[in-house]
């Protein structure tokens, strides 16, 4: 059986023919992959083949620089400058998207030169973007959240990059919290779904990765969340965590704006036109705004300034705030 990913609210199944793609794709998958369990078949199938011959675009329109369509189908050459060609095609099982390493020489210097940034794009391209193109049709947008689950709460977590979202999650995680990633989910304004991949943080054993980071696999893994509150991560000037009630303007601004300003989320955006385009299917632009909108107007929203020396538990600020309302 092939392996099968649960990821993005989505079941991808993975034919994979090139043995090194294969430890990417085990890799990035953060020990979840399976071949067994629930017999619901794949939403999308991930074919890796072996032949390095372009495409045939024979019939098919140009559509944009290095990227040709026909009916239901597309083929993108050097997609996000990955160095794989993928071809796209929906029928009534779902999508396929089959790749073939072709890599011109610039990207083929890189993925020598650059192996961490290189493994993380090649992930993106065969495992993640495909998930989030495809959650798209389902009306879920991609969102720079995490969703957590700790002290009978559920909190959407924000933050922009770099702020300390990760390792906030990871101390409730060893506390017994769970999440549904420390990254990357889809929402539709009433649940969110995690995106699987390891987590990536400092201090973190394992695999060095980019920033001076490791990663390592996400313990207790939450699949979705229909959070009951957001939380804002901002860093702060004094010592002390403060946590304090957030106008849900600000709130839906800095769900969209980090979701925006994400490094992993980049070339996604090119990604899912250019299918959209092609293909007729997902739209070309995600509402983000409008899914943060739609968080916003129901939950009640905290901002939450991390301190500069102490060790804070988002679980304690909420059970204080619990107190305190």
């Amino acid at each position: 059986m092939r392996p099968l990913l649960d990821t993005a609210g989505e079941r991808i199944s993975f034919d994979c023919r090139l043995p090194w793609v294969a430890e990417l794709i085990a890799e990035g998958a953060g020990g979840e992959l399976r071949t067994h369990g629930a017999p619901a078949e794949p939403s999308l199938q991930v074919v890796v083949e072996k032949s390095v011959q372009p495409f045939d675009v024979a019939g098919l329109r140009l559509l944009t620089r290095e990227a040709y369509a026909g009916e239901a189908e597309v083929v993108i050459e050097n997609v996000c400058s990955s160095g794989f060609d993928v071809r796209v095609r929906c029928g009534a099982d779902g999508p396929e998207l089959a790749f073939r390493w072709r890599p011109p020489r610039r990207e083929r210097a890189a993925s020598l030169v650059l192996r961490a940034r290189f493994r993380l794009l090649a992930r993106a391209v065969l495992m993640q973007y495909p998930a989030l193109w495809w959650a798209g049709t389902r009306g879920r947008v991609p969102l720079h959240v995490s969703g957590c689950r700790t002290a009978g709460a559920g909190a959407l977590v924000v933050s922009a990059g770099g702020v300390g979202r990760s390792t906030l999650l990871l101390r409730e995680i060893a506390a017994g919290g769970v999440a549904t990633g420390d990254n990357i989910a889809v929402g539709d304004g009433t649940s969110v779904w995690g995106l699987v991949e390891p987590v990536r943080a400092t201090g973190v054993g394992g695999r060095r990765t980019t920033h001076g980071r490791g990663e390592a696999p996400l313990r207790e893994r939450l699949r979705s969340l229909a959070p009951d509150r957001i939380v804002v991560l901002e860093r702060g000037d004094s010592a002390q965590a403060e946590l304090e009630p957030c106008d849900p303007v600000v709130a839906a601004r800095a769900l969209a704006a980090s979701t925006y300003m994400a490094g992993e989320l980049g070339r996604y955006w090119r990604f899912a036109a250019t299918l959209a385009a092609g293909t007729g299917v997902g739209p070309t632009h995600p509402p983000v705004a409008d899914v943060a909108a739609a968080f916003v107007s129901r939950l009640p929203c905290y901002r939450l300034r991390l301190g500069t020396a102490d060790r804070v538990r988002l679980a304690d600020l909420l059970k204080a705030e619990a107190v305190a309302a």
